[in-house]
């Protein structure tokens, strides 16, 4: 059988994600990188967008579910393929690394394919509890 948890347990655990975006003064930022996802927290790659996280980042999670609040597009991206992207809170210290593309990723983005000066818009971005 499969880790089953209670749905408060995992809404505790999905706020906390906010509360760690939200513990500097100032919203945190999502920046979207390029090549090969680096170990949790490790070396980054070439940045192609940085967009700004509402404060706070998300409200209360529900139904185990983590749903952002409306992300600001960056209009100044670098070219390049997005593959992941990092959280941080407003000082630059990391949170949470993810999957980054246009279906079934961690975060849902318009276009994988950026060019410079191109608007990068996220479309979605959800994070869920596991739960069985």
């Amino acid at each position: 059988m499969a880790l089953a948890m209670l749905e408060a347990l995992r809404h505790s655990m999905l706020n906390e994600i906010t509360a760690l975006i939200d513990a500097d003064v100032g919203a945190g930022n999502l920046t979207i990188y390029d090549g090969t996802q680096p170990a949790t927290g490790g070396a980054a790659t070439t940045a192609l967008a940085v967009c700004p996280l509402t404060d706070p980042a998300a409200p209360g999670a529900s139904g185990g579910v983590l749903t952002f609040s409306t992300i600001t597009p960056d209009t100044t991206g670098v070219a390049g393929t997005a593959t992941w992207f990092r959280v941080t809170d407003n000082s630059g210290d990391f949170v949470l690394d993810g999957t980054a593309g246009t279906g079934s990723e961690d975060l849902v983005l318009n276009t994988v394919t950026i060019t410079t000066n191109a608007t990068v818009d996220v479309t979605s971005f959800t994070i869920t509890a596991p739960n069985a």
